[in-house]
């Protein structure tokens, strides 16, 4: 215990961090002032960079918001950017904000009627490899007509439940049991303690295959991802229209990255390969049959209204009638209204997984606004400008993965549109090669990001939510997981890039 005031602010720094990770946050945030005196604010800017993505890379050690919250600050205190950049970052991302706002809790009221049909298919679906090709064929086409974060929250609130599950069965508890902690081992029996290790690893490969599925789907259209919206308008592209210039790139990545699905789980290479235990499967079987023959006519009902929400939600995106957001928002209403859910502490309940990330992608935003300011991207851009116009598609496609790989897609997708549509108002570059280069920076942002989890903001998501400390899914798994992926689905697309036009 704390014996000084001293003592008591060393220890609170940072809470239950270990010692070395407080000691490193501190020399961060000692060096960079220094870094930005002596070498300047470029320099500076990408040890930021490298910085804010340790602390993503050490989210099961701290929260990240946390540390980069206090390294975004400190960029603003040293003039690395301004608290209006920050801003206009931040409404730029707004309907990105909005979504992570309503629809993740849209999403909370809709668990019952999730978990009850992903409990089907999971008892029902017996091959490990065929489970985990159905997860990531649905995600993509989910992802296409839908957001690839509204996909994830989805796959998130189906794991926790499975999880939640058969934790308290293992921990000698009942399916029913409300004040179950199922973030502690504690109460685990020893006899089922291996049998949850290995459902750990089969929800983790789920995970990772439902993630991956909506990178594959989300590059395919203009809703899909925030970007692809954004590349849509400043192009001229209708929806048909998108679908069909990048159709060249992501049909042929989309089979890639299914064929890549299939093989990672009959070699069981990178973490995958583990498949559900027998005493598991049983335990799901009973949750499901003890949870259909209990249930009441209100429960009924309220799984009906929950399917219609569910209706309206995907022709509400896919025709995109509001913001997604707001969508969200609609669904909080009709399901609360209709399922009896009136209080506002159990509506809260709903907003306890979004705000702590929708709060990170604010500090995000944040060194991004550090990254405009100081135009870290641009030396590479116009490099890639000044090549003949036969090599430029193959650089952009690679210059956009690997920066998205350690910053924000979105970001990265705006400044080289941004910066290839003045190419083609000063004449540089004709309107043929200026969509040919637009379907490179679009795949480019899309698929090679899948290699770390700020690359994607549904991957980041994944990170930082509920269900990866309890089947054990930190950053360098994720990397590893998706090492595979990011291969093959950035070799195809390097190569259609750089042959099909």
């Amino acid at each position: 215990m704390p014996t000084t005031v001293i003592s008591g602010f060393t220890r609170n720094f940072l809470g239950n961090a270990p010692t070395w990770y407080k000691q490193v946050i501190l020399l961060f945030l000692i060096a960079n002032p220094i870094v930005m005196y002596v070498f300047g604010p470029g320099v500076a800017g990408w040890l930021l960079i490298g910085e804010f993505i340790f602390t993503l890379a050490m989210a099961l050690k701290c929260y990240p918001l946390l540390p980069g919250g206090l390294l975004a600050v400190e960029s603003l205190l040293i003039g690395l950017t301004t608290a209006d950049a920050v801003y206009n970052e931040v409404l730029t991302n707004f309907p990105v904000i909005l979504l992570l706002m309503f629809m993740v809790a849209g999403i909370y009221f809709m668990k019952e009627l999730l978990l009850v049909t992903f409990t089907q298919i999971l008892v029902g679906v017996r091959s490990k490899s065929a489970l985990s090709l159905l997860f990531c064929v649905a995600a993509a086409i989910l992802s296409a007509f839908l957001d690839a974060l509204t996909v994830t929250a989805v796959i998130i609130s189906v794991a926790v439940g499975f999880y939640s599950v058969y934790h308290k069965v293992a921990s000698g508890k009942g399916y029913q049991q409300k004040d179950h902690n199922a973030n502690s081992d504690a109460e685990v029996v020893e006899l089922h303690r291996e049998d949850l290790e290995n459902f750990r690893a089969f929800l983790r490969s789920l995970l990772m295959h439902g993630a991956i599925g909506t990178a594959l789907g989300g590059v395919a259209t203009m809703v899909g991802e925030p970007q692809n919206l954004l590349i849509a308008k400043v192009v001229g592209w209708d929806f048909a229209g998108f679908f069909l210039h990048m159709a060249p790139v992501s049909l042929p990545v989309l089979v890639a990255g299914l064929c890549t699905c299939w093989a990672l789980e009959k070699l069981r290479w990178f973490g995958y390969g583990g498949r559900l235990p027998k005493p598991v499967r049983r335990v799901l079987e009973e949750f499901a049959e003890n949870e259909r023959t209990s249930r009441t006519a209100s429960d009924k009902a309220a799984l009906w209204v929950q399917a219609a929400a569910a209706v309206v939600l995907v022709l509400g995106l896919a025709l995109h009638i509001a913001e997604v957001g707001l969508i969200g928002l609609l669904v909080i209403i009709l399901i609360t209204s209709f399922t009896g859910v009136i209080d506002e502490h159990k509506i809260g309940k709903a907003f306890q997984e979004s705000l702590p990330f929708t709060s990170l992608l604010v500090v995000f935003f944040a060194i991004v606004a550090v990254i405009h300011e100081q135009h870290l991207f641009k030396p590479i851009i116009d490099y890639v400008l000044s090549l003949p116009e036969s090599q430029q598609p193959g650089m952009f496609f690679i210059a956009n993965g690997v920066l998205s790989m350690i910053s924000d897609n979105v970001f990265v997708a705006t400044v080289y549109i941004s910066e290839v549509k003045q190419a083609l108002d000063s004449g540089s570059i004709s309107y043929e090669h200026f969509q040919t280069l637009a379907v490179a920076i679009n795949t480019g942002t899309n698929l090679p990001s899948v290699a770390t989890p700020n690359g994607q903001a549904a991957f980041l998501f994944l990170l930082t939510s509920a269900i990866a400390p309890l089947v054990r899914l930190s950053y360098g798994k994720m990397v590893i997981m998706a090492f595979p992926y990011t291969l093959v689905m950035g070799g195809v697309g390097l190569y259609m890039v750089t042959h099909a036009f």
